[in-house]
């Protein structure tokens, strides 16, 4: 039967998602119980291997699905996302940054055998739509990992204490499945202590996400997003492995999210130097609206071609709204 070094090459090579290397040690196993005389047992496991390999070659290999149950479920949402880290567009430091958590993630093994724990627990900061919530869902489907965002509705409320037993909930529920947990608009939970607005249970709340994230040693990827940064509390950013910065993207990944989203159109009439001027203030998401209503214009005329005049005034139209909601078209 397989032997001790056996069974924890296997759960290495599963929890690191290397099929080749885990197909092959079972493979091992069957063919040492083979010679020890388990005959039957040996035959039922290359099968099982054989039936694997062909369901994975065709693309039939399932995420196992996760879904919260009972108080969770009123915390949690999961989703498991297909979106990848080449679907974004972001600057090539900032890239580079996400590259590392999903290298060190997936090598996650070999580092913690040395003593060592991966980039695991991350803080998103910067303005609204710059790719923020993106990039968790980016890092679950890099992962494969399912996404839980958590609910602040539910997570908050006026009652002395509920609040910190419900984050204790959603805690246990990262120690006990892995996935990529985020807490978007963590400054709700994460506030600076002692401001003008402070209250007891607010300095409570924080005091116990702060210690629960100190605490946690799970195989999650945590992940808190906000887009106002100078209200968290300083003790937060301690707790965090990583502080990435986002930011308005600049004419070169403006240009790239334009001309990827209006790929399957005619945009040979486009100035772009014209149309940069105009969504030089927006964000990735601001500017991705942008092009699908100027291409959803031009589908509406029965035509592929997307005119300059359209692009340019709905980037205004845009860029009149991020300064104030009641103007734009």
């Amino acid at each position: 039967m397989a032997k001790a070094d056996q069974i924890k090459a296997l759960i290495r090579s599963h929890a690191e998602g290397d099929d080749m290397r885990f197909y092959a040690v079972a493979m091992q196993v069957a063919a040492q119980a083979a010679r020890n005389g388990h005959g039957k047992f040996a035959q039922e496991l290359r099968e099982l291997v054989d039936r694997a390999k062909a369901a994975a070659s065709q693309g039939l290999k399932t995420i196992p699905m996760a879904q919260p149950r009972g108080e969770l479920a009123r915390l949690l949402t999961v989703d498991y996302p297909k979106t990848r880290l080449a679907d974004m567009a972001l600057e090539n430091d900032l890239h580079q940054r996400i590259d590392r958590v999903l290298i060190e993630q997936r090598q996650r093994g070999r580092i913690r055998e040395h003593g060592f724990a991966p980039l695991r627990k991350l803080l998103l900061v910067g303005p609204p739509g710059t790719g923020k919530t993106m990039t968790a869902v980016a890092l679950a489907g890099e992962l494969g990992l399912p996404l839980f965002t958590i609910q602040l509705d539910g997570l908050i409320t006026k009652y002395m204490g509920e609040t910190a037993a419900k984050l204790r909930l959603v805690f246990d529920a990262i120690q006990a499945t892995r996935g990529v947990y985020l807490f978007d608009e963590v400054d709700a939970l994460g506030g600076q202590r002692g401001g003008t607005n402070d209250v007891g249970e607010i300095r409570r709340v924080l005091n116990s996400f702060l210690q629960f994230l100190e605490m946690d040693n799970s195989d999650s990827l945590v992940i808190g997003a906000t887009n106002h940064v100078k209200l968290l509390d300083y003790a937060l950013f301690r707790r965090f492995d990583a502080v990435l910065e986002y930011a308005l993207p600049s004419k070169e990944i403006a240009t790239k999210v334009m001309r990827a989203r209006l790929g399957l159109l005619d945009t040979a009439d486009i100035d772009w130097s014209d149309v940069m001027a105009a969504v030089e203030s927006l964000s990735h998401a601001e500017i991705t609206h942008v092009c699908e209503q100027a291409a959803k214009n031009a589908i509406l005329e029965h035509t592929t071609k997307v005119r300059n005049e359209e692009l340019v005034a709905a980037s205004r139209n845009a860029a009149a709204r991020t300064r104030n909601p009641l103007e734009g078209g």
